[in-house]
């Protein structure tokens, strides 16, 4: 690591979204304080909840001046939601770069550090590949790495939001987005497959590094989690195929002001022909090229069984 700086010389706000999280916000804080060469400051918003999580971070925040709990906003609903909102709140002014948490993983001590090397090469958004792992012992990296494609990111996210990293006038300006698409945002269900489209959309550069900085936790209350497998697929096959991910990418294009675009105009009508001419673009949509597969052959089961 070529990064060597006393901790007060790069400050980082991280953003938290909590939610249930009790039983494991202790590990994960732990990790992020023990973050190397950055000052941290973690704002945490808590989702209703009911295992005292909200109460837990309150009295650790009495002694802990790195960790600001947002008010109470009552009850969001969703992970994404949590996290529009930590983007709408938060005052990012005073800090040189903005990370996600989630509220259940572990930080290698050089997460933060890694991602601002790599954002000083001249990039405005980082994520990264992750190490799963599982109760039982099992680890699994989960590569998204893979060269970025044209039109990818008005479908897929460019790793898990808990890897993302961005320096500060990217977020501003994408805080000004949310903040004027406030009542839209609350329909859409993935807060890092918008930032990262986002920042395609609109000219900034993002960088997707192979190198892992978080142990990614697997459980039975993920909302996404390593998404690997068959299983996986037809999952994502079904949720497809009942209109949602294309009703969510249709959103997103709107969102960005990119529904005249002739590539979406393409396919954004929901038609036979549409997904037809989009299984065509299968390889500038998807990164992995299993993906690309996948993709293509979800949109022919949308011209054999459109929703």
């Amino acid at each position: 690591m070529s990064i060597s700086l006393p901790n007060s010389a790069i400050s980082v706000a991280v953003l938290l979204a909590a939610y249930n999280g009790r039983q494991w916000l202790a590990e994960q804080l732990e990790s992020l304080f023990q973050q190397r060469a950055v000052s941290v400051t973690i704002f945490v918003s808590v989702d209703e909840s009911s295992d005292g999580t909200a109460q837990w971070l309150s009295q650790l925040a009495l002694t802990e001046p790195r960790l600001k709990l947002l008010v109470d906003n009552g009850r969001m609903g969703s992970a994404a939601r949590n996290f529009f909102r930590l983007l709408r709140d938060v005052d990012i002014t005073q800090y040189d770069y903005v990370a996600f948490a989630d509220q259940d993983d572990i930080w290698l001590p050089t997460k933060l550090s890694r991602a601002v090397e790599c954002l000083q090469k001249g990039y405005d958004g980082y994520s990264s590949d992750v190490t799963a792992f599982w109760p039982d012992g099992r680890k699994k990296l989960i590569k998204k790495s893979q060269p970025q494609q044209r039109w990818d990111f008005l479908f897929e996210s460019p790793g898990p939001g808990c890897t993302f990293v961005m320096n500060a006038s990217f977020v501003s300006q994408l805080q000004r987005c949310v903040q004027q698409n406030w009542t839209a945002l609350q329909g859409f269900d993935y807060h890092d497959w918008f930032v990262y489209a986002f920042a395609r959309a609109n000219g900034f550069t993002w960088i997707i590094d192979e190198q892992p900085g978080i142990l990614y936790r697997q459980h039975a209350r993920n909302v996404v989690g390593a998404n690997t497998g068959l299983g996986a697929f037809w999952s994502r096959a079904r949720y497809v195929l009942r209109g949602g991910g294309f009703s969510q990418a249709i959103l997103l294009t709107r969102l960005l002001g990119l529904n005249n675009e002739p590539f979406v105009r393409l396919w954004s009508a929901r038609t036979r022909y549409g997904y037809l001419k989009l299984a065509l673009h299968a390889r500038q949509c998807r990164r992995h090229k299993r993906e690309q597969l996948y993709f293509f052959l979800l949109c022919i089961l949308s011209v054999l069984f459109p929703s």
